[in-house]
């Protein structure tokens, strides 16, 4: 099938490599100069593990081609699939701006039926939007459909060559049609397509995210009520999830969620219910949770030290979760402000999210970014974790306790073994264990 895609960021890029490696031919259409030339040349903006060679293998094979120009990327694909940006408005809802245009966009150049299918999280509506956009600028007929992305950053090429479930919003019999054959070779040995109404799809997005969002503050608020009972939150955790009515998924504590996804889709939801006179109170509480648990780290550490003028601290972590370098929203930037706030020094290492951070914080002579875990601990005063890498879960303890001025660490994912931390001399500061 020919295919378009509108925007290359992380769900525009999976989702066109990913289909392009199933055969069909892919336009990724981006109006950002600068990226479209770097995927060109080769290079991949983005960390995801297991993309790169996808987008190559289906570039060098003809499938998949990288432009800025509007009206060829219109006129490629019957199916054009927007998956812009949509981030938060100062108010909390979503900016629908890059969506609304490239409607225009496509309504301006096609000469053809379209369908255009939005990938991008939207608020309950935005197809209706789209369809008005559309037919200001064009007087063929199209069909407009929601079919949501549910991609882990992290895992989502995986997520979408084997997807848990593809969503398809539509009362268009042809478009429904034209996406379960654009599906079908990921579902080969059971059905995953689940038809519903347009808006039903775009509230279900929401939906799933802020239930994900809503277990982990839930479990954030039992990590701190077991610290302070003196309970231990990894054998809750176990206990909770050995339920089958509740799984393990999404109950580990922390330091607070961040990304591209959670944040912002609990704040649009909740602007979205308010303006439909539905206040959702609990996800009120998740936000607020959240951006409390985000300083638990930092106050562990002045709990710990007083006052933190002239002290240096190792953070091993920036990204807002392990194999991505997204450092949107995420915790590591919480803890550093609150950190050098207080007059500390910061000298952090992350395998993937080094250059981001180094963007973000040139020119604060207080964070330095190293190229190494251990060349992080170099003067510093203590340790904290911030980020689930894999290269984080077994480290030297004795080469970790050599460098620091204090052994103390402290955890904000919960990796390590109170006890071993402590037969290995350290001071150890886990979120909601017992130590």
């Amino acid at each position: 099938m020919n295919v378009t895609v509108i925007g290359t960021g992380y769900v525009g890029l999976v989702t066109g490599a990913c289909l392009a490696d199933a055969g069909n031919a892919v336009f990724c259409l981006d109006l950002n100069q600068e990226k479209i030339r770097s995927l060109n040349e080769g290079r991949i903006p983005i960390y995801e593990p297991g993309l790169e060679p996808i987008v190559r293998r289906n570039r060098d094979a003809g499938r998949l081609a990288f432009s800025t120009d509007v009206a060829a990327g219109v006129a490629h694909g019957e199916l054009q699939l927007i998956a812009v940006d949509t981030p938060p408005g100062e108010d909390g809802s979503a900016d629908l701006r890059q969506v609304l245009a490239a409607a225009q966009a496509i309504g301006r150049h096609m000469k053809s039926w379209k369908l255009v299918a939005t990938k991008s999280t939207v608020p309950v509506g935005t197809a209706d939007r789209i369809k008005l956009a559309i037919e200001k600028e064009s007087a063929v007929a199209f069909a407009v459909v929601s079919n949501p992305e549910f991609l882990k950053e992290g895992a989502a090429v995986e997520d979408f060559m084997r997807p848990d479930r593809v969503i398809i919003g539509a009362e268009d019999a042809r478009a429904v049609a034209l996406l379960r054959q654009l599906y079908a070779p990921f579902q080969r040995n059971r059905e995953r397509v689940i038809v519903m109404s347009v808006r039903s799809a775009e509230l279900t997005k929401y939906a799933a995210n802020a239930m994900l969002a809503s277990r982990i503050s839930f479990m954030n608020e039992i990590a701190n009520l077991a610290e302070a009972l003196g309970a231990d939150v990894e054998e809750v955790r176990r206990g909770v999830g050995s339920d089958p009515r509740i799984g393990y998924q999404f109950l580990y504590s922390g330091a607070g969620f961040g990304g591209s996804c959670f944040p912002k889709d609990v704040k649009a939801l909740q602007k979205t219910a308010a303006e439909a006179g539905r206040p959702l109170r609990v996800l009120a509480a998740v936000e607020q949770v959240n951006e409390a648990q985000k300083h638990v780290l930092g106050d562990k550490i002045r709990a710990r030290f007083g006052s933190l003028s002239a002290r240096t601290f190792a953070l091993w972590g920036l990204a807002f979760k392990a194999n991505t370098d997204d450092m949107r929203e995420a915790p590591s930037r919480t803890l550093i402000a609150d950190l050098i706030g207080a007059g500390a020094a910061v000298r952090a290492y992350d395998p993937a999210a080094g250059r981001e951070a180094r963007r973000l914080f040139e020119g604060n002579g207080s964070v330095r970014i190293l190229d190494s875990a251990m060349a992080a601990l170099e003067g510093a005063d203590a340790l904290a974790v911030v980020t689930e890498w894999q290269e984080f879960r077994s480290p030297d303890f004795a080469a970790i306790k050599a460098k620091l001025k204090t052994p103390a660490i402290f955890d904000g994912r919960n990796l390590y073994d109170p006890a071993v931390l402590k037969s290995a001399g350290f001071e150890y500061f886990p979120i909601g264990r017992k130590t």
